[in-house]
């Protein structure tokens, strides 16, 4: 009904449809993608708090398929080399994967165009891959941005190199508003060991690999080829726990003690974060993306 305020994960950027629903129905619509990434809005930012749900379990969703050990063993049987993990994408999610598949002890390494990120990548134990030539795309509030196309070309051959020897790849990079960048091609899966496993937590928006097919397993050229959705329903408990937290903080920015609403729209995150209001659109992003839907 009109003048209600509906705050959610809404896919605002990729869902023309619902925009316009919101706007037929003069809902107030406050996205959780859009929350801004600064300081203040941490505890709000639930993209993050999934992110590092789907990231850990990632990793223990390809130690589970994999037929090796990761951790290193020196056994009386001889000695079991570690497993290497690839992990493409270095926000969040990729964060936690590396950090999870450290944990489990094996060597890993890291890519991502965003430049800042070598020194958290290295903090965490792995091996941030550098490309000789510019390969580099920060985007705004810290996301990444496409590429150029002969960017592209160069990132592919890095990976290309690296993901040989890759017995897990975790991979994570997604542009806002835009369909997944081919990070992975069926010439790559091909060169890897069969056995490996890749585990695409971008499937859900067209998948970083060439042969994903979202929600499902597939077996290509000897490797599996995990494309996992809603991954963070499969820890529940602390996802939910997570979850709750962001709604209620950022609930805080507009309903007062007394329960009087209020959206204050000069708010530094109500502001960027609304998508819709009295049938308006309130986001420029939103208004361009709707733009270009219709057009």
């Amino acid at each position: 009904d009109e003048g209600t305020i509906l705050v959610s994960f809404l896919n605002p950027l990729g869902d023309a449809t619902l925009v316009e629903a919101l706007l037929d129905k003069k809902i107030s619509a406050i996205s959780m993608e859009l929350v801004p990434r600064i300081t203040r809005a941490q505890s709000m930012d639930a993209l993050s708090s999934q992110a590092t749900v789907a990231g850990y379990k990632a990793v223990l969703m390809a130690a589970d398929h994999l037929p090796r050990f990761l951790p290193m063993f020196t056994t009386a049987a001889g000695t079991i080399r570690p497993g290497r993990a690839l992990i493409l994408g270095a926000g969040v999610a990729g964060l936690q994967a590396i950090a999870t598949a450290r944990r489990l002890g094996a060597i890993v390494e890291a890519f991502d165009v965003r430049p800042a990120v070598k020194e958290q990548i290295e903090s965490l134990g792995a091996t941030f891959l550098e490309a000789e030539d510019d390969v580099t795309a920060e985007g705004e509030g810290g996301y990444a941005k496409e590429l150029s196309e002969d960017q592209h070309k160069k990132e592919l051959a890095l990976i290309a190199k690296a993901i040989v020897a890759a017995d897990i790849v975790i991979t994570t990079a997604q542009i806002p508003g835009r369909t997944a960048p081919l990070l992975i091609t069926e010439e790559m899966v091909k060169s890897m060991r069969p056995g490996s496993v890749i585990v695409d937590l971008a499937s859900e928006t067209g998948g970083n690999c060439e042969v994903t097919k979202s929600g499902e397993t597939v077996i290509s050229h000897g490797v599996q080829v995990m494309g996992p959705v809603n991954i963070a329903s499969s820890i529940a408990v602390h996802a939910s726990q997570m979850y709750s937290k962001n709604i209620v903080t950022i609930l805080g920015e507009f309903v007062g003690e007394e329960g009087a609403v209020g959206l204050d729209f000069d708010n530094d995150v109500i502001g960027p974060a609304t998508v819709t209001h009295a049938g308006e659109v309130r986001n420029d992003r939103v208004r361009a993306a709707l733009e270009a839907a219709n057009s």
